[in-house]
């Protein structure tokens, strides 16, 4: 069982500003942006409500955010201002306004380092962020996003009534 990133978004959403460290290699001063990158996916994935005529996307007035087929929202950095005009027009409140930053680095799991953990495992003042082995299905609220990352969220889903 591999070991991976393992954010617990119920704790990151209760932390009100987020200082981890980050050893992203392009840039090594980076601090917390390649998990907000994650909690972002994260967000997107698990926690938005898919709205057939999404508010969000339409309230952008730069086109940075797009509705995918599946239904997944897919924000186009280069493009977003960080205006958060998306965060305010969702009507479920799961676009947060402070992962939504003007400059995202992507976080690169700090592969080919050499070292036991990521320094964002060890450095969150929460505990929201661990790196371990984690298997699917170990608990009902883990999701698996990838090969390197795991997230405990409650998901969303639509019931058909």
């Amino acid at each position: 069982m591999a070991k991976r990133l393992l954010i617990d978004l119920t704790k990151c959403d209760d932390c009100t500003c987020c200082g981890v460290d980050c050893a992203y290699f392009y840039r090594s001063d980076a601090r917390d942006h390649g998990i907000l990158k994650l909690r972002e996916l994260a967000t997107f994935l698990l926690v938005c409500r898919r709205c057939e005529e999404p508010s969000c996307v339409a309230a952008c007035p730069f086109e940075a955010l797009e509705r995918q087929e599946d239904g997944v929202l897919k924000r186009h950095s280069m493009r977003c201002v960080s205006c958060k005009c998306c965060a305010h027009a969702c009507p479920f409140g799961t676009i947060y306004p402070d992962a939504l930053p003007f400059y995202l680095t992507q976080c690169d799991f700090c592969m080919g380092a050499n070292r036991e953990a990521p320094p964002c495992a060890g450095t969150c003042e929460k505990g929201a962020i661990e790196y371990r082995a984690v298997a699917e299905g170990e608990d009902e609220d883990i999701h698996l996003i990838g090969e390197h990352l795991a997230v405990r969220a409650a998901k969303w889903e639509r019931e058909n009534v």
